[in-house]
């Protein structure tokens, strides 16, 4: 299937590793030009960018941010865009999996959890949004949430089920206030993957039998998996879907 997104641009969050590594090396491989976000593991996201760039022939960079400071949000956007000459695409995958029960949790984890997964993918829209309307284009968004924005959480990840379910209706509340501009807004819900993210709590005493009994179809997810249908949304093969969210969670949501 022809996906038509052979010389978009796109900008992804949290490519660094996991799942926002998949997304870009999926979106490369269709010929999009991808700005690659990262925080940490510079001269890996380097190299990666390299590489892509090279397999594919499409046009990659790598671009530092810190997604709890505003400041680094923006210029993030302003430098992706610079780089590539315009934003078609923008994936906010990034995020923070802190860990505390409710009654230990400290003000500072729930307020920076907040920063990074709900707060930064506002900015990043914004940004987006007046992007698009000053160039009269269309474009695709879609955030990253989580089975969690749904079923909450039980293992002291509240603070990260708050900023996903908020993430998930201001993405409803964008999707209608932009639907007249050609502008989609989706989102994706992925259960339980194999990540760097994850793979404390895989290993942990748990284990991942723990993790799996909680899934329908038995197993963790693969990255490239949940990659698949981010890439879908972003094609104009999603041209009619907005405002939803699409459940990549091995059974575990099935609402």
């Amino acid at each position: 299937m022809n996906l038509c997104l052979k010389g978009k641009c796109a900008l992804v969050t949290g490519a660094s590793g996991g799942l926002g590594r998949a997304v870009a090396e999926a979106l490369a491989a269709e010929g999009v030009n991808v700005a690659a976000g990262f925080h940490s593991k510079e001269k890996e996201t380097q190299e990666f960018a390299g590489e892509m760039s090279r397999r594919f022939g499409t046009e990659c960079v790598a671009v530092k941010a810190d997604m709890a400071k505003k400041d680094e949000v923006k210029t993030l956007f302003d430098s992706s865009r610079r780089a590539l000459g315009k934003i078609d695409i923008l994936v906010n995958n990034a995020g923070i999996w802190l860990s505390s029960y409710i009654k230990d949790m400290p003000e500072e984890d729930f307020e920076k959890t907040l920063a990074v997964d709900l707060e930064a993918p506002f900015l990043l829209c914004r940004e987006m949004v007046n992007h698009l309307l000053d160039r009269k284009s269309k474009g695709k968004i879609i955030n990253v949430v989580s089975q969690a924005a749904f079923h909450g959480s039980t293992t002291g990840h509240a603070h990260y089920a708050a900023a996903k379910g908020g993430l998930v209706i201001f993405t409803v509340s964008l999707a209608r206030e932009v639907a007249p501009y050609g502008i989609n807004c989706n989102c994706v819900a992925p259960g339980i993957m194999r990540t760097p993210m994850m793979g404390k709590a895989l290993s942990s005493g748990k284990g991942e039998k723990y993790y799996e009994d909680r899934i329908p179809l038995g197993r963790i997810a693969e990255p490239r998996e949940v990659a698949y249908p981010v890439l879908f949304l972003a094609s104009d093969k999603a041209d009619y879907i907005t405002g939803a969210t699409i459940d990549v969670s091995g059974g575990m949501l099935m609402r």
